[in-house]
């Protein structure tokens, strides 16, 4: 292989490792808001204590996302360096916006977040966590608006003086606000808040199976359960929908490789399962009619275009893209009916606890979040091939120039190596955290929760210690 594949791959990997960590940090972070909401509101210690636990694995979470993510910013300057010069002006305001307004924000409050619960009272704790979660969710909408340029640029236009030729951004609100960006935005945070519900939703129904921290584990379904079922349903029925409205808009290629639509039609079908075979232009499966039309253009006779009207035109892995669009839509769809079927146990007599085999399915439920996120980043980005910029910028003219196949090689091993120890040493240290379960307040609290400051006025009107200020005279 040449640099240029090396470095996809090794960009896929890496970038598909640390997309792990930030969905569970969105999730899982407004999860531990509700909680702290709950606790505030009744006061139930149970609540507190799920806080302490939760707030724990949060922190495990946020460090692995900080540690793969800072290499993202480094392949972009070592493998990518011509595509680094040709988006700096507009894609680099946006990840520096990023650093600025977002990571600050959360860096600024995690302290806080992790060790406050002894320190702080409970609203001021909440606040802090808050903070937290809300400086996630802007770190990821400036990173969604920076990859959204990428897939359907606007707002600029190309210098060439002087040489190399490169983006220069002429309308900033143009770049921020790309056709595909609200899409995107509200489908990525729609299956992190259902991936960070499944978390909660999986280690519950896991105690609930090894009939430990019973009480607390049923606590946490009730919250975690509808929220799960709430945000999957939407995703499926709203957020999805919509994204393959934009896509049908904006990039009707890509659209036409993710169904495999060879030649334009009306009542175009759509597939849930097959095979397309690239060298035949065909393919062949299970698939619905006209349910394309109707996703595309909410017209069941409305006419798709197909592959073929695109040529000679550049054209991406085309069965690539159509399994990990499939993977994402079957997988994510069916978390619905799990969810919905558990919802139903649950208020059938509450016998979601009796029933073992829902509660493995619950178990599992993470891990198909996880599997089908990944798959729709795969799907949005091999589906844009071979540009990165779409229809500007071709992915092989974005390649560090004087970056040999042996120094990906040998980059992409280090790569590898570490990230299968990150991945074995996070895996055990949360298997760890949950096999030890939520603690006793007993053992986590070190002062009354009624003498910590539970606002800032608490903080500042509070007498300093006389070892702060001395001995008076």
């Amino acid at each position: 292989m040449d640099a240029e594949a090396l470095s996809r791959i090794q960009f896929a990997l890496t970038a598909s490792f640390h997309f792990i960590f930030p969905p569970l940090s969105m999730g899982l972070g407004l999860m531990l808001v509700v909680i702290g909401v709950i606790y505030v509101r009744t006061k139930d210690p149970k609540w507190r204590r799920l806080s302490f636990f939760w707030v724990k694995v949060y922190g495990l979470i946020f460090a692995l996302g900080v540690a793969t993510g800072v290499v993202q910013e480094f392949e972009f300057g070592m493998n990518w360096a011509d595509y680094s010069r040709f988006v700096g002006n507009v894609f680099g305001s946006l990840l520096a916006a990023e650093g600025v307004f977002a990571f600050f924000l959360e860096g600024g409050f995690l302290g806080l977040m992790l060790f406050g619960g002894n320190r702080l009272g409970p609203r001021l704790w909440l606040f802090s966590i808050s903070t937290v979660v809300i400086g996630a969710h802007f770190s990821a909408l400036w990173i969604i608006m920076a990859n959204s340029w990428m897939q359907t640029p606007a707002g600029f236009t190309i210098a060439t003086d002087p040489a190399p030729a490169r983006a220069v951004m002429t309308d900033f609100w143009a770049v921020v606000f790309t056709p595909s960006f609200w899409p995107r935005l509200m489908h990525v945070l729609a299956a992190s808040w259902t991936v960070g519900a499944a978390l909660m939703m999986s280690v519950s129904a896991w105690y609930i199976l090894r009939k430990r921290h019973i009480e607390l584990a049923r606590s946490n379904m009730k919250v975690a359960l509808p929220a799960f079922i709430l945000f999957a349903t939407a995703n499926v029925a709203i957020f999805g929908p919509n994204q393959a409205i934009e896509v049908t808009n904006e990039q009707p290629l890509k659209l036409a490789a993710i169904e495999g639509q060879w030649g334009s039609t009306s009542c175009a079908p759509l597939h849930l399962i097959g095979w397309v075979d690239e060298a035949t232009g065909t393919t062949t499966g299970i698939a619905i009619p006209c349910l394309l039309s109707v996703l595309a253009y909410l017209d069941p006779q409305a006419p798709v275009a197909g592959i073929d009207s695109f040529a000679p035109a550049p054209l991406p892995p085309i069965n690539l893209v159509f399994q990990t669009y499939h993977f994402m839509f079957g997988v994510g769809t069916l978390l619905v009916p799990v969810g919905v079927l558990a919802g139903l146990l649950y208020l059938w007599r509450r016998r979601l606890y009796e029933t073992r085999w829902m509660l493995w399915l619950l178990v599992l439920t993470v891990f198909a979040g996880e599997a089908t996120i990944t798959a729709g980043w795969w799907t949005a980005e091999i589906g844009r091939q071979p540009w990165v910029v779409y229809n500007v910028l071709p992915t092989a003219d974005g390649t560090s120039p004087l970056l040999g196949a042996t120094d990906v090689v040998i980059s992409l091993g280090m790569f590898l190596a570490l990230y299968t120890l990150l991945l074995v040493l996070f895996l055990y240290l949360l298997n760890r955290k949950i096999q030890e379960g939520p603690e006793e307040l007993e053992a986590v609290e070190t002062a009354d929760v009624g003498s910590l400051p539970d606002t800032f006025r608490d903080i500042f009107s509070r007498p300093r210690r006389a070892a702060d200020v001395g001995d008076e005279p």
